[in-house]
């Protein structure tokens, strides 16, 4: 049986890769989902010409129509929701009604910007001069290089490319090489979408072949990037050397603090969601659950009880909460940061093996280290797997002091039930999002995702703060 060969989308065509590679099912690796195409550096720089080519009547053309092509994009997304939430579950590993959800997700950003296509707002001021007045007014960047991860495949080149489009930009996309079906259903959405060839390029392939050629193109503009925090910290250089606009969310090492008033069940149930749901592969995961000392005990005891009832495998079956690990290199990792914990003195009481399912996949059982301190590695470098420690602390200060002891600052949760104590980790907690007795991971499309110290760089992503990225600022004068 031959397997279906899927192409790079460039200046409007659909266009042969210089070499393909497998899109491999995590939860069945006898499943091959497709061919995807391999750009080369050749087939970028066409993107990227065709992306400035397109740019002109782009960024001054009817914005309705822009509005129109947006809501087309979004429509068609939310109708095959159901279609394009399996693809997503074969290819990146999330359970079916999470990948349902990705795509609805997405959808529903298309649909916002098409919106935000209308509601661009400026200014006027009077000057201090005398019969002169002051217009301020944004317009688009230019060509957008956007480089996504693997653990969002629909949901993160949505949120990037919809804005990027709604405010006149134009786009080569370069999505993760391990997850690639998701980007090419998208891209071909947007294909037929009424919007002119070379506003919206796709490029698949390794970013070692085109993700440096990407950044550092002369008809690159700005560069938004999500993924790794070494990769990131090299783009951020390569773009200041160059005086690119530059966009980095680079993951977390979020803490989910558990104080002795926190609703006992509620804790358990949204530290579960937030270290182990999605296999733990989200950057606002919980990986680092402080607890203090009066609910300890309780709350260690229900988490195991909790755990040991998570039902994982093939994330196309019913009733299935955790799927695979998104790759055999990714498994490997989770593995070794569990056996790195218990070298460091930590305590595995739960999980942390590799599973054998009903395929043949890459699934491990969700572990849970105790004993742990701040300075132990599982505790201070981003696993991005099903793996949580547990740091113990005496009371609401220190747990504090704890949640704020990383390098990162993504996201951030507290269970409580004293208002006293969520009013002031709010305030003080050093991360760009702060949960109340919720989840750290779940967010709304609608308002602005972004974190603090080593986690993001640049402006916010998301809802009307995007614009701060896709847009550049101008300033005229008007004399009488």
């Amino acid at each position: 049986m031959t397997t279906q060969k899927f192409d790079n989308l460039i200046n409007g065509q659909w266009i042969a890769g210089a070499s393909y590679t497998p899109n491999i099912n995590p939860s069945n690796l006898a499943d091959v989902i497709g061919d995807y195409a391999q750009a080369d550096a050749a087939q970028l720089d066409s993107a990227v010409k065709a992306a400035q080519t397109a740019f002109p009547a782009w960024s001054t053309g009817n914005i309705q129509a822009r509005a129109d092509a947006l809501d087309k994009i979004g429509t068609e997304v939310l109708a095959r929701r159901e279609e394009l939430g399996t693809l997503l579950a074969r290819e990146e590993g999330k359970t079916r009604p999470e990948g349902i959800g990705e795509v609805t997700r997405a959808g529903n950003i298309f649909k916002f910007f098409a919106g935000e296509c209308l509601r661009l707002t400026g200014e006027i001021v009077p000057s201090v001069r005398s019969g002169i007045s002051v217009e301020i007014t944004r317009e688009p960047m230019g060509v957008i290089g956007l480089i996504t991860p693997w653990n969002f495949p629909i949901a993160i080149p949505a949120w990037k490319t919809a804005p990027a489009l709604a405010y006149g930009n134009c786009v080569v996309l370069k999505p993760a090489d391990l997850v690639p079906g998701c980007a090419w259903a998208l891209a071909e959405i947007i294909s037929r979408s009424g919007i002119p060839a070379g506003v919206f390029n796709l490029v698949m392939g390794r970013g070692s072949v085109i993700g440096d050629p990407l950044v550092n193109h002369p008809g690159i503009d700005a560069i938004s990037f999500t993924g790794s925090q070494g990769v990131g910290n090299r783009i951020a250089q390569q773009c200041a050397l160059k005086l690119k606009k530059v966009q980095l969310e680079m993951g977390g090492k979020n803490p989910q603090v558990i104080l002795d008033d926190a609703d006992l069940a509620q804790a358990v149930e949204l530290s579960v969601q937030s270290a182990f749901f999605s296999t733990g592969q989200r950057c606002t995961a919980s990986s680092r659950l402080i607890v203090t000392d009066g609910i300890y005990p309780r709350f260690l005891d229900a988490m195991k009880q909790r755990m040991a009832g998570l039902k994982i495998g093939d994330a196309l079956a019913a009733g299935i909460d955790i799927g695979p690990v998104s790759s055999k290199a990714q498994l490997e990792q989770d593995l070794s940061y569990v056996q790195i914990g218990q070298a460091e003195g930590a305590v595995l009481v739960a999980g942390g093996q590799r599973l054998q399912c009903s395929t043949d996949g890459f699934y491990m059982a969700p572990a849970l280290l105790t004993d742990t301190t701040a300075a132990m590695r599982i505790n201070r470098e981003e696993v991005f797997g099903p793996v949580a420690s547990v740091i113990r602390v005496k009371g609401y200060e220190e747990a504090l002091a704890e949640a704020n002891n990383t390098p990162f600052g993504l996201s951030a949760g507290i269970a409580t039930t004293s208002l006293k104590y969520a009013t002031h980790f709010k305030r003080h907690s050093q991360a760009g999002m702060v949960m109340v007795n919720l989840p750290t991971a779940g967010v709304d499309y609608h308002v602005p995702f972004g974190g603090r110290k080593g986690s993001s760089y640049g402006s916010r992503e998301q809802g009307r703060y995007a614009q701060e990225f896709f847009t550049t600022v101008k300033t005229a004068y008007i004399g009488s």
